[in-house]
């Protein structure tokens, strides 16, 4: 990977939730791959599981991703409520460059709980920790390079249709969704709890 002026730590200071977007880059789409692909290949795993699926979706797979989220709250959210989800949706996710999906193989965590029962109640909440370093890896190196990123929750409604849209293994389970692309807003001011309320140390 080419290296960034930023620090490790000035990466992670740097990145924040950005909900309005626009459907270009100041990467290229090569730029963007190698980045997710770095990740899933360096980020760790309990017991070098390696239980984390990426799909990467571009341009009029991005769009049919975000459609089929709209599709699936038409049916649930009230006819007066949908204009203002369908709203948020259009601006600030699906009018972005592209989505990274983040699953989890549970057939790998199924393996490893019949192979190591004595850690079989851990290896479920284990998995959901790679996916979430993966998520963070990602998430930083996507905003280091110029682009607006956010994490968004529609699993697991959308799960069956995402799975059939692109024709996935049942196993994998979806755990998070992530629209990228170029910011059309600077974020506001960040709001941190006291840290000596988070933190304690022992000397």
């Amino acid at each position: 990977m080419e290296k960034n002026n930023r620090t490790f730590a000035q990466a992670l200071e740097h990145r924040r939730s950005i909900r309005a977007l626009s459907s270009d880059s100041p990467i290229s789409d090569e730029k963007i791959e190698q980045i997710v692909r770095f990740a899933v290949k360096h980020v760790p795993s309990a017991f070098n599981s390696q239980t984390t699926r990426v799909v990467l979706l571009l341009g009029e797979q991005h769009r049919h991703l975000w459609k089929i989220v709209k599709d699936v709250l038409r049916k649930r959210v009230p006819a007066d409520r949908f204009a203002a989800t369908e709203k948020k949706i259009n601006t600030a996710f699906a009018s972005g460059h592209g989505t990274v999906l983040f699953f989890e193989d549970t057939a790998i965590v199924k393996q490893l709980q019949e192979q190591f029962p004595s850690y079989a109640a851990n290896f479920p909440s284990w998995s959901q920790q790679t996916s979430a370093m993966h998520q963070l890896a990602i998430w930083t190196m996507l905003a280091d390079a110029g682009l607006g990123v956010s994490l968004q929750h529609y699993n697991p409604i959308i799960d069956d249709e995402v799975r059939a849209a692109w024709k996935l293994p049942a196993t994998w389970q979806l755990v998070a969704q992530m629209p990228f692309g170029t910011p059309l807003v600077n974020p506001g001011a960040k709001e941190f709890a006291p840290l000596d309320e988070r933190v304690k140390v022992f000397k």
